[in-house]
């Protein structure tokens, strides 16, 4: 007498009796009420029972669909009840093949695919499975549907691609549901031949069904009633004649045997190692590159929904990726108009030591050494004081400025009319000019361009040469636009013969980051040279103070605005996340009773919801660079950072993954049983 394949000990089935979601508590049924079965390898076997009796629960449980409430299933000797959800998985891909009665075929994959997919959890390459699916389907009259969907296929057809998926992984079992309930006389007919010629050909063959003519073709019928069997026509040859588990033999399905004769088992799994065999199965590149073709071929099937999904994924990286690049211009802006008030800027001048004696000297030299420090980007020498300036008969008491012809890039500050003087004309002495706003407005409040005119400042002739912009007065000191500017070299030569050094020096550090150690550089650079001491240094923290509130502020805002956008998307991809397991939960069921496992259906919709972030994060990086050279070409300052667009973009798929996990969690959790049932 040789080991039974399956063999049920007490199994009993319960439903209800516990309270979900704050409900009231269902009352509990038993469906299945102590079966006791054996079943061997190679029978064909017809389980036999009306409606509601209890034959599909019993299928479930057989095929590791559903676990038993009571009793003990072993499975070539060992006890089912010590898998994981993972091991059943693979015991199911190994050693079952379904063929339900409504088909449950996946409606967006083709014959082929349908037939491919018990293989792709089996690990299978691509070209084999494509092969053996292709052969399946020649086998059972189908090679020129491959490519139809199952809508495009009638029941008959439908129901013979559920048969080549059975088979697909080598099917040594196969359960079938009313295998012949939703088919025409016909195409029943057919089927059940090609299930005897499976049967012949060494599969274990169980078929649940209530029609005595089907259960009749059957070599052995189990009658069951009421959750219990009631009849049983071959049990106990079944026992004494049953053929041996260990038969090394193995008939394939593509070459059934035409005639009747005594089946031979076909080698099974070894269950022993379920627990570790459990976790192989496809490599993760094949199961993400497939997760990513069924993900796209969904988003193509249900364009509307997924093109609303999009338009929320693209409104929201466009938009941070235009509020940053928008953001970040109007941040150099405001940095570039806080440089002309002096951020990088400090003044230098003479004094006399704390510890007392005479006040220090600035001389060229000393301005050299300074000028020289990497943390230095210009040194400027000033003098400057009221001087009379005198156009015809009007005169102003004004301040004269005598500086180098860098002022402008020193204070940021442009020329409206004409030009600025040149470094050779303040070597060369040139007494030439340039005015300020309302300088030009004093003494020439009619002509519009002073440019060629004389000014008498002091005693000496100077030729107005340029007008500077509009600026304004800088903290409450001397106003800039009612100032007259003149070469330095030339003002100490022309007007300020006096003076040996210069009032002030404005010295500006390369960059903001360095105006302290600017600083501190050029402090040790003095008190080497002078040995003390003896002059002061002056910079404008408070407006680096200033910079660094700005940026930090708008920078929060940024950031602040680019959280609201990617977690509106986000919820937008969960909502439809969810709506898909909703909608595709017999899908789901379909996979599982083929052998995926929950990481299987966990990865596949992650992948979709991923998928589906990285389309619309490309589509919003491509569209906010679009809407960015719009309002650059409109004149808005817009400066784009791709660190700015591939954090945008990765914060999409990163938020793509963190709300789709939730769904995807969901759908890995379903139970087989439940989900098969789902719409």
């Amino acid at each position: 007498m040789s080991v039974p394949l399956i063999e049920l000990r007490g199994i009993r089935k319960r439903y209800g009796g516990r309270a979900t979601r704050g409900d009231a508590q269902p009352p509990e049924v038993e469906v299945l009420h102590g079966i006791d079965l054996d079943i061997y390898a190679g029978e064909y076997v017809a389980i036999m029972g009306a409606s509601g009796s209890g034959k599909s629960t019993l299928m479930h449980v057989l095929g590791c669909l559903d676990r038993p409430s009571d009793g003990v299933y072993r499975f070539n000797g060992h006890d089912v009840a010590t898998l994981d959800a993972d091991a059943l998985a693979w015991l199911r891909r190994e050693a079952f093949g379904f063929v339900f009665q409504g088909y449950h075929l996946i409606a967006t994959e083709s014959a082929g695919e349908n037939v491919e997919v018990p293989a792709i959890y089996a690990g299978m390459s691509e070209a084999a499975r494509t092969a053996r699916s292709t052969a399946l389907l020649a086998r059972l009259g189908l090679a020129d549907k491959r490519h139809n969907r199952p809508n495009q296929l009638s029941g008959g057809q439908q129901q013979r691609v559920s048969i080549a998926r059975a088979l697909m992984n080598g099917g040594q079992i196969i359960l079938a549901d009313e295998p012949t309930g939703a088919l025409d006389t016909k195409s029943g007919a057919d089927v059940m031949r090609l299930l005897r010629e499976l049967a012949d050909a060494g599969h274990t063959l169980i078929v649940i069904t209530h029609d005595r003519n089907v259960a009749a073709q059957a070599r052995r019928v189990i009658e069951i009633r009421d959750g219990c069997i009631v009849g049983d026509t071959g049990a106990h040859a079944a026992a004494n004649e049953g053929p041996s588990a260990s038969t090394p033999e193995r008939v394939d399905a593509e070459t059934p045997g035409a005639g009747r004769r005594p089946p031979i088992a076909l080698p099974l799994p070894d269950i022993a190692h379920a627990h570790t065999q459990g976790h192989t199965g496809a490599s993760l590149w094949a199961d993400l590159r497939e997760a990513a073709r069924t993900a796209w071929r969904g988003m193509r099937l249900n364009r509307s929904r997924t093109g609303l999904t999009l338009l929320g994924i693209v409104i929201g990286v466009a938009s941070v990726i235009v509020m940053l690049a928008v953001g970040e211009g109007a941040r150099q802006k405001v940095m570039a108009e806080l440089g002309t008030m002096g951020t990088t800027i400090m003044y230098l001048g003479s004094r006399p030591p704390s510890t007392g004696g005479p006040r220090g000297m600035l001389t060229d030299e000393d301005l050299d050494a300074v000028r020289a420090l990497p943390e230095i980007g210009h040194v400027m020498p000033v003098i400057g004081d009221p001087i009379t300036v005198r156009f015809g008969r009007a005169d102003k008491q004004m301040y004269v400025m005598a500086a180098s012809h860098i002022m402008p890039e020193v204070h940021r500050w442009q020329v409206a009319q004409g030009r600025y003087y040149t470094d050779a004309e303040d070597r060369d002495l040139a007494p030439v000019a340039v005015i300020g706003s309302k300088t030009h407005a004093h003494f020439f409040p009619d002509d519009p361009s002073p440019l060629g005119r004389q000014l008498l400042i002091g005693n000496s002739p100077f030729e107005i040469v340029g007008v500077m912009q509009e600026r304004g007065a800088d903290s409450g000191a001397q106003d800039y636009d009612d100032m007259v500017f003149i070469p330095y070299d030339s003002g100490r030569a022309r007007v300020y013969q006096a003076q040996t050094e210069p009032d002030y020096v404005v010295v500006e550090a390369a960059s903001a980051e360095l105006v302290q150690a600017a600083e501190a550089a050029m402090k040790n650079v003095l008190r080497t040279r002078h040995g003390r001491e003896d002059f002061g240094v002056g910079n404008a923290a408070a407006r680096l103070q200033a910079e660094a509130a700005t940026r930090s502020a708008m920078t929060m805002m940024l950031g602040l605005i680019a959280a609201v956008s990617l977690v509106v998307g986000g919820i937008g991809v969960m909502n439809v996340m969810l709506m898909t397991v909703r909608e595709r939960t017999r899908e789901i069921g379909i996979r599982m009773a083929t052998g995926a496992r929950q990481r299987d259906i966990l990865r596949q919709f992650l992948t979709e919801a991923t998928l589906l972030t990285f389309v619309g994060g490309t589509i919003g990086v491509v569209a906010g660079l679009a809407i960015g050279t719009v309002l650059r070409l409109s004149g808005v300052p817009v400066v784009f950072a791709v660190s700015a667009m591939a954090g945008a973009f990765l914060c999409a798929v990163a938020t793509g993954l963190i709300f789709g996990y939730m769904p995807a969690k969901t759908a890995a959790r379903l139970d087989p049983v439940v989900a098969l049932a789902g719409e």
